[in-house]
């Protein structure tokens, strides 16, 4: 069932949108050629303790999964979309890394995502990238209250659609509140008017993910990582936002 949040509830999600953004800040700051993504994760492993937050990751085991979740981040590199697991892998020049993170403070949950280039930046990548934010800045002004979900998830689409890029609607937004997937799905491809109607105090993950090649994906063995069936590179952008008599609030807006 929808758990709609009252405005103090919408107030009390603040800081764990706002320790997100810091952690997301952070982490790209120290992402570079040379360090691993298991670095990443300790890194943010210690700013979780240092807060006194608690990762909604680590040990986390749904069905798919084929073990549960051993860290706190999701690093996913390339051609590798979603769900990439804490690894030695070190990161080199030129490699496009998405890292999605939630984290729960005070007992609310926030959770977001961004991607971004390793060093020098190769256009096509800038552009994959560059589509991915403008579809989800698409989705998250289409999140206003009497629209319907399917207007979220048709701006998603239309703006990848648009660009030439391959979009699975499987695995997409959510609904966030005391855990970090509740109801209802947020698909990335839908049709304008459609799905339920839009009401204040609904709080969703919006995410679009795009790949630069075709709508199909993988998924490795580990049960958890998701890759481009083509092997073509992947991007994935992701903010917390609150549904407000005003209009759409991102609780996980960075500052830079």
């Amino acid at each position: 069932m929808t758990q709609l949040k009252t405005p103090a509830e919408i107030t009390a999600m603040r800081p764990a949108g706002a320790f997100v953004a810091r952690v997301l800040t952070s982490l790209r700051d120290a992402a570079t050629a040379g360090v691993s993504l298991r670095d990443l994760d300790a890194h943010a492993h210690r700013l979780i303790d240092e807060a006194g937050a608690h990762s909604v990751y680590l040990g986390y085991h749904p069905s798919f999964g084929a073990i549960p979740y051993p860290g706190v981040l999701c690093t996913s590199v390339n051609d590798a979309a979603l769900h990439g697991l804490p690894s030695d892998y070190v990161l080199a020049d030129g490699d496009v890394l998405s890292i999605d993170f939630a984290a729960q403070v005070q007992g609310w949950v926030a959770d977001s995502a961004i991607t971004f280039q390793i060093g020098t930046p190769d256009p096509a990548a800038t552009r994959l990238i560059e589509t991915t934010e403008q579809a989800l800045a698409a989705g998250i002004a289409a999140a206003r209250p009497g629209n319907r979900m399917g207007d979220i998830s048709a701006a998603i689409g239309e703006v990848g659609r648009r660009a030439g890029y391959g979009i699975n609607a499987d695995f997409g937004g959510h609904g966030v509140g005391r855990t970090m997937h509740e109801d209802p799905h947020v698909p990335n491809l839908g049709r304008a008017g459609s799905g339920m109607r839009l009401k204040p105090g609904l709080v969703i993950a919006i995410e679009p993910w795009f790949m630069a090649g075709g709508d199909e994906y993988l998924i490795d063995a580990d049960g958890w990582t998701i890759r481009t069936a083509d092997g073509s590179l992947a991007a994935h952008a992701e903010h917390t936002v609150a549904i407000t008599k005003d209009g759409p609030v991102v609780l996980t807006a960075r500052s830079s």
